[in-house]
């Protein structure tokens, strides 16, 4: 049934040298899985009883890789890339956990002691490269599971997730993935050692987390997640926006929800990671700015702004990059109320010159998410909304070929402002760029070299400034 599928060349050769060496060898885990659910998968997992380093460096050697093996020793762990396909390499163990550290005491072991330690019993199952080639190992019904929908653990599930807490993330990210339940009693293991996600590196989190928000929909993970209780151990901004406040007549929409919404919104039409962390933290601001005006309602003044500044911190505790891909969150953040501003008001040169000009390159992202933010129930005012923005986006494209403020340039240099006065680096040359920029902006002068020119001797002259002559 599965020979037709290990006809790969790598498959053979370690076919040869488990009869040569007497040794038993098997692809498991994530290949299997996919090959079973007809999925795709360029990332293949062999764990032999013996040692994974010593194959895969014979291997190497036999298929003439160019850039060789690279070995991970305090793993035990090989890997190399052939055909276009993740290799990865491993000798069969067993494991033993502290209760302080998912890092565990590893010995060499056996296949059924291997498939043993795995997570998930659809991540347990292996097929023979040796001697019984392409026979099914599947101790723990893992194909039951996968026909059933069901994510389950091979042992207790209290001992897996505790063992290793990292699992429990791991165990809401293909349920999510797959659209399967997760069995009842290693849910409620979840929820009981929720308080153990602390022990893992953050980094080990926030990966899992941006493989959860690459889902096609990632709202089912980050539900999960809440209701279990992990979200509000390593996100708490996040999970703030959860519940509705009621004053009188006066409500407020779930604003964790609607976070959630609007990431569905966005998957379908972007695959950029960063801007669906964006989608997912672009509220995040309103939990410390919600306030209740009598009269008037729930308020959240400020939120995109307060927002942006917290995207910060997200990111350093969740060990996020803290390079250009933090800084363009936090500008989706700090901007994402703009192009709904605009929507909503007369949209006029100006205000679409500025958007324009704050949002650089960026501008059709920003967009897409502020499209995305549109998540009321009713349709009439959705469907307006969308109607407005299509206006708007002809606006954008309008005013962007006249007057080229998407990364603007200011046509006149502070070097050229201190020649023409003949003064030097001083209060007096921030003002006259910044008043260009402004009466660029606003429309009062084009975007050229020579009506700026002429608008600086004019504001330089109201400064008492003269022109050299």
């Amino acid at each position: 049934m599965f020979e037709k599928h290990l006809q790969h060349k790598v498959f053979g050769l370690i076919r040869k040298r488990s009869a040569e060496q007497n040794i038993r060898a098997f692809v498991i885990g994530g290949y299997v899985r996919d090959l079973i659910m007809g999925n795709a998968s360029k990332d293949i997992d062999i764990v032999v009883e013996g040692d994974g380093i010593e194959l895969a460096d014979w291997l190497a050697g036999e298929l003439k890789i160019k850039n060789g093996v690279q070995v991970f020793k305090n793993f035990g762990t090989a890997h190399f890339v052939f055909d276009g396909i993740d290799w990865e390499f491993v000798g069969a163990r067993k494991e033993s956990y502290s209760r302080n550290s998912r890092n565990p005491e590893v010995e060499s072991g056996s296949i059924e002691e291997d498939q043993k330690r795995r997570d998930f019993t659809i991540n347990a199952l292996a097929l023979s490269l040796g001697a019984d080639f392409a026979t099914l190992h599947d101790p723990f019904n893992g194909v039951g599971d996968l026909e059933m929908g069901i994510i389950k653990t091979p042992l207790d599930p209290e001992i897996t997730f505790d063992d290793d807490p990292l699992r429990m993330l791991r165990a809401i990210r293909f349920a999510s993935r797959f659209n399967f339940e997760i069995e009842s009693s290693a849910y409620s293991a979840i929820k009981k050692l929720a308080s153990r996600i602390d022990i893992v590196a953050p980094e080990r989190v926030s990966e899992e987390l941006s493989k959860m928000l690459m889902a096609d929909k990632p709202s089912i993970a980050f539900i999960m997640l809440y209701d279990c209780g992990l979200l509000q151990r390593f996100l708490p901004q996040l999970s703030a926006l959860k519940g509705v406040e009621n004053k009188g007549k006066y409500a407020h929409k779930d604003n964790f929800l609607h976070s959630l919404g609007v990431v569905d919104n966005l998957a379908p039409n972007s695959e950029n990671l960063w801007l669906r962390w964006a989608a997912l933290l672009h509220d995040i601001g309103k939990a410390p700015t919600k306030r209740f005006l009598k009269g008037h309602g729930w308020t959240f003044h400020g939120h995109d702004a307060v927002g942006a500044k917290m995207v910060r911190k997200v990111f350093h505790d969740l060990r996020l990059p803290q390079n250009e891909k933090m800084t363009y969150v936090m500008k989706m953040v700090a901007l994402h109320l703009r192009p709904i501003a605009l929507v909503e008001d007369i949209v006029s040169d100006s205000a679409v010159r500025r958007l324009l000009f704050d949002a650089g390159d960026d501008i059709d992202d920003l967009m897409m998410l502020a499209d995305a933010d549109i998540t009321s129930g009713n349709k009439t005012k959705v469907a307006r909304f969308q109607a407005n923005f299509v206006k708007v986006r002809q606006k954008l494209v309008e005013i962007e070929e006249k007057d080229r403020v998407r990364n603007w340039q200011p046509p006149i240099s502070g070097e050229l402002i201190m020649e023409t006065f003949n003064i030097k680096p001083s209060r007096e040359v921030g003002i006259i760029k910044n008043a260009i920029k402004e009466a660029i902006l606003d429309g009062d002068i084009h975007n050229s070299y020579n009506e700026a020119f002429e608008f600086m001797l004019q504001k330089g002259k109201e400064l008492g400034l003269r022109q050299k002559s």
